[in-house]
């Protein structure tokens, strides 16, 4: 890691929302405002004619745009390599989709604070190792040097305890403190529960699901006010691109408003046809328990793994937009029966967090120069942070009693800490192999189809005639930076193998630099 010429920010790269923050000379995580003056921005893409592209336009000019040309929460899709947004006869990956939001972001940012070189780019806990490097790679096609992938919750507790004035004061004796993250933001969910204390920061477990947010509980509105007008009319909002689109804004608006009112009306026009819905607080509770219940079952499966219950966590925080919805609040106090803290701005702490942690990577590297005080530098360098791996990471292996059945054994469970490194030995269960692949996984169910491959590599140069049974010395490792590892040996004739995981759904080199040069040829506005 190495920093570039330029300022270093923290971004937020959100599904529904995303954010950029810097920490100022005097150790405030301040917020950057967009072209419209506003502190988030809609990672909403409107791929226009002519090269010309709109990120976060507003909601009347979205109306007027073809939705076929409209991308929302593309962050759902990265790692995904099946998805394609062809534009202009080219076929775009998320990275490339996203590229163009941090773009925009950067863009905005640089009129207040000057040529961004470096940044902290967030990823939601629960981001699988495809997911986290789509994500880095996104920051470079942007042309940032993303000098590391920080986790949301992490993110946010880091703002918690900085604003409190407790990170970094390692000349102040302050209580250890464990505190659960809940974050539903746009499009992701995860619970965390972090121990910390002024200078060393741990995360003890984590949990969550990376298709469930805001998103899903606009959806239930949507479909029920379109089931009074299919019922009323006989034909179907949903069944039209643009009557959807601008649906789905009103409902979003709708889902906003039931935060601090009871009951509203909503209208739905379409085919000349309008129909007004009535919708009660209590109502949108009932349509959407299932998905509340999923964050709440996460939240209890979280504290049992971190071998702690709800008395013994000392806040907990609310980070992510759609913890403005009063069940979410509701929710939590029976479950962890104390109201659940407000102290930060759901929607901006998490930019801000990576701003700090930023900071804290800009101290280490560079001993403190520029124009920020002494006495917050100081308190940077102290502050040390500790994961845990959010997926578990096993190999295939074949079970011989159940007739050669393929299965993932996991070696590095969820929740470790990390770094971490296990070493376990195996047998080969063929005859005179020409070699001996190993299949690297990432997931936690027994099924290998259920499970990501993450990489795979071989062991050559075997003995010949070498037997049933052969054993072979398999190491396993994830560094601190989130890097996996593993070395695999044949102990009969000592042949070895090694491989740093080579991401299968990433992007090599080339793609890199030339999804960089096609990021040039577009305007982003």
């Amino acid at each position: 890691m190495k920093l570039v010429e330029g300022q270093t920010v923290g971004i937020d790269l959100g599904t529904t929302y995303s954010a950029v923050a810097q920490l100022d000379n005097s150790g405030i995580p301040v917020s950057l405002k967009n072209s419209d003056g506003e502190l988030s921005t809609p990672s909403l893409v409107v791929f226009g004619d002519n090269g010309r592209i709109l990120i976060g336009p507003k909601s009347e000019r979205l109306f007027l745009e073809n939705p076929e040309r409209v991308v929302v929460a593309i962050k759902r899709e990265m790692g995904n390599k099946e998805f394609r947004c062809i534009y202009q006869n080219r076929k775009l990956t998320p990275e490339f989709i996203s590229a163009l939001i941090l773009k925009k972001l950067v863009q905005d940012a640089e009129t207040q604070i000057g040529p961004i070189g470096n940044a902290v780019i967030t990823v939601p806990y629960y981001f699988n190792d495809h997911c986290r490097k789509a994500t880095q790679d996104a920051g470079e096609i942007a042309g940032l040097n993303v000098i590391d992938i920080i986790n949301e919750p992490t993110a946010a507790t880091l703002a918690y305890a900085w604003n409190r004035g407790e990170l970094g004061q390692d000349d102040v004796r302050t209580a250890e403190k464990r505190i659960m993250v809940y974050d539903l933001g746009g499009g992701t969910f995860d619970v965390t529960i972090v121990r910390y204390t002024p200078t060393r920061f741990q995360v003890l477990a984590t949990d969550g699901d990376v298709l469930l947010g805001g998103l899903d509980w606009t959806r239930r509105i949507v479909d029920h006010v379109c089931e009074h007008f299919v019922r009323r009319f006989g034909s179907d909002p949903r069944s039209d691109a643009e009557a959807l689109v601008q649906l789905t804004r009103d409902c979003e608006n709708s889902k906003r408003e039931l935060s601090h009112k009871q009951e509203i009306d909503i209208l739905v026009r379409f085919a000349g046809n309008t129909v007004k819905v009535p919708l009660t607080q209590r109502e949108f509770g009932r349509m959407t328990a299932d998905l509340l219940q999923r964050t709440r079952d996460t939240t209890e499966l979280v504290l049992q793994e971190a071998g702690m219950t709800a008395s013994m966590l000392d806040e907990v925080l609310l980070v992510g937009g759609s913890t403005h919805m009063p069940a979410v609040e509701q929710m939590l106090l029976e479950v962890c029966g104390r109201k659940p803290s407000r102290e930060l701005d759901p929607d901006l702490a998490v930019a801000q967090g990576a701003a700090i942690h930023a900071a804290i990577l800009e101290a280490k590297l560079t001993g403190g120069k520029g124009q920020m005080a002494q006495a917050v530098i100081k308190r940077l360098r102290s502050v040390t942070t500790h994961d845990v791996n959010s997926h578990s990471l096993g190999v295939e292996v074949t079970t011989l009693h159940d007739g050669k059945q393929k299965r993932n054994h996991i070696m590095i469970p969820r929740n470790t800490p990390i770094p971490h490194k296990v070493v376990q030995r195996f047998v080969t269960d063929t005859p005179n192999p020409q070699s001996i692949r190993l299949r690297l996984l990432e997931g936690e169910a027994s099924d290998v189809d259920a499970c990501t491959l993450i990489g795979d590599f071989r062991i050559v140069g075997l003995p010949r005639e070498l037997p049933v049974g052969s054993p072979v010395e398999l190491t396993y490792s994830y560094d601190a930076s989130g890097r996996i590892h593993a070395a695999a040996c044949e102990l009969v004739s000592n042949s070895k193998a090694t491989t740093e995981i080579v991401r299968q759904q990433g992007l090599n080199d080339r793609g890199l630099e030339a999804f960089k040069r096609l990021a040039t040829e577009y305007e982003v506005k």
